[in-house]
């Protein structure tokens, strides 16, 4: 297997960070992005440097803010002139709200969707023309169960992560001609800092106004990793393989991949199986089934 040209989104913490490291484990190229690499960054960018090196392996950290498009396309675009392709991008940058959803603002919505949505299409717009113009490439769109399922009061982040499945699954279909392929990760409930950096609601008038309901936010937060298994803990490491083994599939690869807790099962397997064969049929009646 000769190595991937690989740009990772949000590889500051969580998936993203361990992704990058396992991807230049494996021998690719890997440019991890995250915003503000000489500020409160500083210290991750070196670590990640530094832990890689340790494995004997190189990994290149960039400043990239995906909710400003002209920090994605200069970004993606001296990537681009220092290796002469990008073979594949791994959309992971996300904020997770968690809060009584009518108490976000628009604004707060806004400022969401600009990182959770139009941070993928900004960086799907950037690199596409070059993987157009190579003839193939692959986008990696990390969702979450709840692009799938719903649960109360993380309204905001479902609505984020349902509209970036909508438009993963598009690109499916359009790009399969180009030879690129757009594929759709659904990580389950691992331990990670996004609901403890929660965005809190900013409309503190409605918030009052669901008295005893406005405090059940804040428990789920406190409580976020209470039943564990302390001697078989989740390990948010397999999220990171599961994207590593999509990166370097040879065949065409599945659509979704969801990616669990040992011994969790949210049903949103049953839904992809469900939903796959009503969407293909749609698809086939209007005469684009050599889309799928």
């Amino acid at each position: 297997m000769s190595g991937k040209v690989v740009v990772v989104t949000g590889a500051s913490s969580g998936f993203g960070n361990l992704t990058v490291l396992e991807l230049a484990r494996r021998g690719h190229t890997v440019v991890a992005t995250m915003r503000d690499v000489e500020g409160r960054n500083a210290k991750v960018r070196k670590d990640l440097i530094d832990a890689a090196k340790a494995e004997g392996h190189v990994l290149q950290v960039l400043e990239m803010d995906v909710a400003d498009e002209a920090s994605v396309n200069s970004t993606i675009d001296q990537i681009f002139k220092q290796h002469g392709k990008i073979d594949v991008l791994v959309n992971n940058a996300g904020l997770m709200p968690v809060g009584v959803t009518e108490a976000y603002t628009v604004a707060d919505i806004e400022r969401l969707f600009a990182v959770n949505f139009f941070g993928a299409v900004r960086a799907d717009r950037a690199v596409l023309p070059h993987m157009r113009a190579a003839g193939s490439g692959l986008l990696v769109h990390v969702t979450s169960l709840m692009g799938r399922v719903v649960f109360p009061f993380f309204g905001t982040y479902s609505a984020s992560k349902f509209a970036l499945e909508g438009l993963a699954e598009a690109y499916r279909y359009e790009l399969k001609g180009f030879g690129i392929d757009s594929v759709i990760v659904e990580p389950g409930p691992f331990p990670s800092n996004l609901i403890s950096s929660s965005p809190e609601p900013s409309d503190q008038t409605v918030l009052a106004s669901y008295g005893e309901v406005a405090a059940i936010p804040g428990q789920i937060k406190a409580h976020a990793n209470d039943g564990q298994d302390e001697a078989n803990p989740p390990r948010p490491q397999r999220v990171a393989d599961a994207i590593a083994e999509l990166v370097e599939a040879t065949e065409r690869r599945p659509l979704r991949t969801v990616v669990m807790p040992e011994g969790l099962d949210f049903g949103v397997h049953r839904l992809n199986e469900a939903v796959r064969p009503i969407q293909n049929e749609m698809l086939t009646s209007f005469g684009m089934s050599e889309m799928l």
